[in-house]
């Protein structure tokens, strides 16, 4: 009686572990190969972008290359706060001369991720948006205030890597009183392509100083 209760314990068992297995589902392994879409921004290891930088001719109007070039590429990921975030590796050569609102020789880096439609870095502050209308406070100082507010239009730019069409931001200043400054600036970002245009001006002049325009480009 005793052996066949121990049988019957023993099948019982192994019927229920069988059970187990049975039931379980299998777990899911992400394929290394498998693309995460870049998203607005292009944000994916591996893509480059190249600008050229003008700079505005008080005699002609025109805007004549300065030799300046920024070499912007993204060379990996870094965790913060839990978020993930592209790093930014930003060359610059040609500036010896110091040229004002051109980004001086050398390396710079930094920490940009998409959040809801902003492109923001790890201390939280918006470099662009694409899904905000309202007019962003970005800077306050003794003489005024700086502002950023995305266009609900969109436009065509062409520069010298194509003709993209673009959803782009104005930057402006405002006095203490609350009167805008003539100095305005542009952002321009293509879907899937990044930025394409962007101006630098003394707040106290109509016509932006440099305007710097994507050369080449790769992304993925």
């Amino acid at each position: 009686m005793i052996r066949n209760l121990l049988i019957i314990f023993i099948l019982t068992i192994t019927y229920s572990c069988s059970s187990d297995d049975t039931n379980v589902e299998p777990s899911i392994v992400p394929d290394e190969n498998e693309q995460v879409d870049p998203g607005f921004y292009a944000l994916q290891v591996g893509n480059s972008w190249t600008y050229k930088n003008y700079k505005r001719n008080i005699n002609t109007e025109a805007y004549d290359d300065t030799g300046v070039i920024d070499s912007v590429s993204i060379v990996g990921t870094q965790e913060f706060n839990g978020s993930t975030y592209f790093k930014f590796r930003r060359n610059t050569i040609g500036n010896e001369a110091n040229i004002t609102f051109c980004n001086p020789n050398g390396e710079h880096f930094e920490y940009l991720r998409d959040s809801l439609g902003n492109l923001v870095n790890e201390l939280g502050a918006v470099k662009f948006t694409n899904s905000n209308y309202s007019e962003r406070l970005l800077n306050t100082d003794s003489w005024g205030t700086t502002y950023e507010t995305l266009n609900a239009d969109e436009a065509s730019i062409t520069v010298e890597a194509g003709a993209f069409d673009c959803v782009f931001s104005q930057r402006y200043a405002k006095s203490t009183e609350g009167e805008q400054f003539p100095g305005l600036d542009h952002f321009y970002y293509a879907e899937g392509i990044g930025l394409i245009y962007d101006t630098t001006s003394f707040i106290s002049t109509a016509h932006h100083s440099i305007e710097r325009r994507l050369d080449t480009y790769f992304v993925q």
